[in-house]
């Protein structure tokens, strides 16, 4: 079986599979431990940040605080989706980037010196506008393709972010809703379809898991798998009986990022090992 081949099957069990019940009781119990500030959604989730490490980035959403402010200071989600929804609502495509990008970094230090040669290119903001008529008129993945590869210096582990929050701040009709895919969470679904594949024989199941999931430069059509595979999974845990709320994929992701599930050894839709994470604040890929 060729490579592609593999990674079709793989990809069909893995989106017939449901989180197992390890699994389903760990997020539960980290839903009303750790995460509990988000029990009512992903929006509290918030990301430290310095603003005067940004003092060169123009323009400057006016959500986000003076850059005067050296010491750092929370971002929350749902303070990014503000400003992006400002922004666009005055068709201000590079500036619906920047709290996107400065909720991605947190406190990184060379995030700067990236977003400005970013929004120095004189493609970005058509391209940002192109994705944004994409995600309105076709959907997510529509949009995932519009900026794969369009804008150099942005990546899909950054530009899926500007493509989150501007799913939220213009409330697109379509699903599966935009979500967040960097490193750490590809890394989750990697192992996820490694194992799916070996548990039903495919030996060069782990070589194909790390080809199609690698650590960056997704396809859209991978892209579209993880859009399904979280929805359904978000869909499977509001069903459950632990609090989960409703149409919340977002929550998973950030679940996900932290290391609650985290798939090990061998498992069928009703048994798998989990890992524990802590809180992790900032967001990279």
């Amino acid at each position: 079986m060729r490579r592609q081949e593999v990674a079709d099957v793989m990809d069909a069990e893995s989106l017939k599979r449901r989180l197992p019940d390890s699994a389903v009781r760990d997020l539960g119990e980290w839903l009303v431990g750790v995460g509990a500030r988000c029990a009512a959604g992903a929006g509290t989730h918030a990301v430290d940040y310095v603003p005067a490490h940004w003092s060169g980035i123009e323009p400057w959403p006016d959500r986000l605080l003076d850059r005067s402010h050296a010491q750092p200071v929370a971002l929350s989600r749902t303070r990014v989706a503000e400003a992006v929804r400002e922004a666009t609502e005055h068709a201000e495509w590079s500036e619906a980037l920047v709290a996107p990008y400065v909720w991605g970094q947190g406190r990184n230090g060379y995030g700067p010196h990236r977003l400005k040669e970013i929004l120095a290119q004189p493609s970005t903001a058509d391209a940002l506008n192109r994705a944004g008529i994409a995600l309105r008129s076709e959907g997510a993945v529509a949009a995932y393709r519009a900026l794969h590869g369009a804008v150099k210096g942005l990546g899909p582990a950054f530009f899926t972010k500007f493509l989150y929050f501007l799913d939220l701040a213009t409330d697109a009709p379509h699903t599966p809703r935009a979500l967040i895919l960097d490193q750490r969470v590809a890394r989750v679904m990697r192992d996820h379809a490694s194992r799916v594949g070996t548990d039903i024989g495919l030996t060069s199941a782990p070589a194909v898991a790390t080809w199609i999931w690698s650590d960056g430069g997704w396809t859209p059509h991978r892209y579209e798998v993880y859009l399904r595979w979280m929805t359904a999974a978000a869909d499977q845990l509001a069903s459950a009986g632990i609090g989960w709320p409703r149409s919340s994929p977002d929550l998973l992701e950030l679940a996900v990022f932290n290391g609650v599930w985290k798939p090990a050894g061998s498992w069928s839709p009703d048994g798998s090992g989990v890992r524990h994470g802590g809180r992790v604040r900032r967001r990279h890929g």
